[in-house]
């Protein structure tokens, strides 16, 4: 896990983001309350955000998933960039850090377009498809546990419309996934999940070295 971009050295960061990094405060805010948990290297680096709003609003997308809340930070930053009438269906467990994501998704005036799902997101996603909402989302964000990546990723799937992308976090999982030497089953799991997204003809493919790696999927 990382919430910066990996491999680049503390100036060379800073120079990135001076130039570039165009963090609304409430962001902001929400970046410097989540620093106060245990877990906040679980938040997403604010130039991945930054992205995968820009990402959002070049799609024109209106409809998108968030796989794992945690304290609100993706889902806030892509409910920003949504037009009005644009929805995000949030799925997560933890009822203590999404009370701290709702607080700042009211706190931005997007509340309205986010739907919290407390439930394991397995379920919430199943529900979803048996509501009939397949190839209805125009994006989707999986940063959930990684056991169940490719879980969510063939949910999600289902859920994406053609042209529609996924973006996947953590996939180069602290750089531990290029070292053969490393044999545990969250690092395992990633690397067989990126293999498999590798040879899988259903879709158009690019990771990328931002934070602690993403994984674009385009369903063709």
């Amino acid at each position: 896990m990382a919430n910066k971009t990996l491999g680049l050295d503390q100036n060379l960061y800073q120079y990135i983001q001076g130039v570039s990094l165009r963090e609304v405060e409430v962001l902001q805010q929400l970046r410097k309350e989540t620093q106060r948990h245990p877990m906040a290297i679980m938040q997403i680096a604010p130039e991945q955000g930054q992205f995968m709003a820009l990402l959002v609003q070049l799609m024109g997308a209106k409809k998108t998933l968030d796989i794992g809340v945690f304290t609100g930070y993706s889902a806030l930053v892509i409910a920003l960039a949504l037009p009005a009438d644009g929805q995000v269906i949030a799925c997560d467990i933890d009822e203590k850090t999404t009370k701290i994501a709702q607080e700042f998704w009211e706190k931005a005036g997007v509340s309205h377009k986010i739907d919290l799902c407390l439930a394991p997101a397995l379920e919430s996603l199943d529900k979803l498809i048996a509501e009939g909402q397949n190839n209805t989302f125009d994006f989707a964000f999986i940063d959930a546990d990684k056991s169940n990546y490719d879980n969510y990723y063939e949910k999600a799937l289902w859920l994406v419309k053609p042209g529609g992308l996924i973006a996947v976090d953590n996939v180069l999982w602290g750089e531990k996934v290029a070292d053969v030497e490393i044999q545990d089953n969250r690092t395992k799991k990633i690397r067989k999940f990126n293999e498999k997204l590798y040879q899988d003809p259903r879709i158009s493919l690019s990771l990328l070295p931002i934070a602690d790696g993403l994984t674009l999927a385009l369903k063709k």
